[in-house]
């Protein structure tokens, strides 16, 4: 079994992936770190990354109707005969025939990064790879307190900086599960404290402290509390604004894994008991968080990641109209189903 345990993942990263496993898949819930692990495989086995004979990105969805795509793309040998990659993006559309017929040939001097949602166990994709000695399964959770700390401090040390230990762990309750929105905020503040050599408590609440209240709040809140009506208002003023609606999406994200995470540890606890679980919760919100874990199993959050992962994946593939028409349709549907678990 070539399964990666989520306590390995880092340092396999860190050394390098045994080059008898050449095809790599990355999957889970948090697409945030699925895309920053297989751009650091990807990219980092190659001489330039730049170079599009070096790096070759091929769409999921290219795949599924044409298995043959991925042996042939395996089988290039470089100009001057250098290690290639082939990354393969995100589908909904089914592979495995494709990464089969890939993993029964010979691979040489290339690696095959190929990022997934979150797989269940019997998926085939991951079965596949799981079973085959040519391949690696990483799985990619969101970020638990440990990995988070580590993010902070090699994110901040690689460019010149380190922190206080009472501004990282503000830093730390202010930050999500979703691992790309956690490292854009990091690197916020990187910038700002860019300089002065160690970031203090004063520039973390100068600058990221509002993550966990900011105003995407009122818009999540009311989609998991079944409040359709305020989701439409918001979501058109955010457009308004000109608010990214991947933004939305990626709050919405992280806010279902964090509602799934709390009521797994509950288990049969009142919502009032299991809202103490919510870090950095601002007391405003504790009323909404207590109806929302009354209103979720689960088994429906899981279902509410499922929809927020595949509209994400909607708007990367989508110009702006159709992006604000996903995350508003996600959000909606969202809202819809916590309004049905009323009472």
């Amino acid at each position: 079994m070539t399964a990666v345990k989520a306590g390995e993942i880092e340092g396999l990263l860190r050394r390098g992936p045994d080059p008898r496993m050449p095809v790599i898949l990355l999957f889970g819930p948090d697409t945030g770190l699925v895309a920053e692990r297989a751009k650091q495989l990807a990219e980092g086995f190659v001489t330039d990354p730049g170079d599009p004979f070096a790096l070759v990105r091929i769409d999921g969805d290219a795949l599924a109707g044409d298995s043959g795509r991925l042996v042939d793309e395996a089988g290039t040998v470089g100009l001057f005969g250098d290690k290639r990659a082939i990354w393969v993006r995100p589908t909904s559309r089914p592979i495995a025939p494709a990464v089969e017929a890939l993993l029964k040939g010979e691979i040489q001097g290339t690696r095959i990064v190929i990022e997934a949602g979150d797989l269940a166990k019997t998926a085939p994709l991951r079965t596949l790879c799981e079973k085959s000695a040519k391949a690696l399964a990483i799985p990619c959770y969101a970020d638990d307190a440990r990995a988070i700390a580590d993010l902070i401090d090699r994110t901040l040390e690689a460019r010149g900086l380190r922190i206080d230990r009472d501004a990282r762990t503000l830093l730390a309750e202010s930050l999500g599960g979703d691992r790309r929105a956690s490292l854009a905020e990091i690197e916020k503040l990187a910038l700002y404290a860019a300089g002065t050599g160690t970031v203090g408590l004063d520039d973390v609440e100068a600058v990221v402290s509002d993550v966990a209240g900011s105003q995407l709040n009122t818009l999540i809140d009311a989609a998991f509390a079944g409040q359709g009506d305020v989701v439409e208002r918001d979501i058109r003023r955010f457009r308004h604004e000109g608010l990214d609606p991947s933004a939305m999406l990626g709050s919405g994200l992280r806010h279902a894994l964090q509602l799934l995470a709390v009521r797994i540890e509950g288990g049969d606890k009142a919502p009032s008991l299991m809202v103490a679980s919510w870090r950095g919760l601002h007391f405003k919100r504790k009323g909404s968080i207590e109806t929302q874990l009354a209103r979720w199993s689960p088994n429906t959050l899981r279902q509410a990641v499922q929809i927020l992962q595949d509209a994400i994946l909607a708007c990367r593939r989508s110009d702006p109209v159709l992006a604000h028409a996903h995350a508003s349709s996600a959000l909606l549907r969202i809202a819809t189903q916590a309004a049905r678990r009323r009472g």
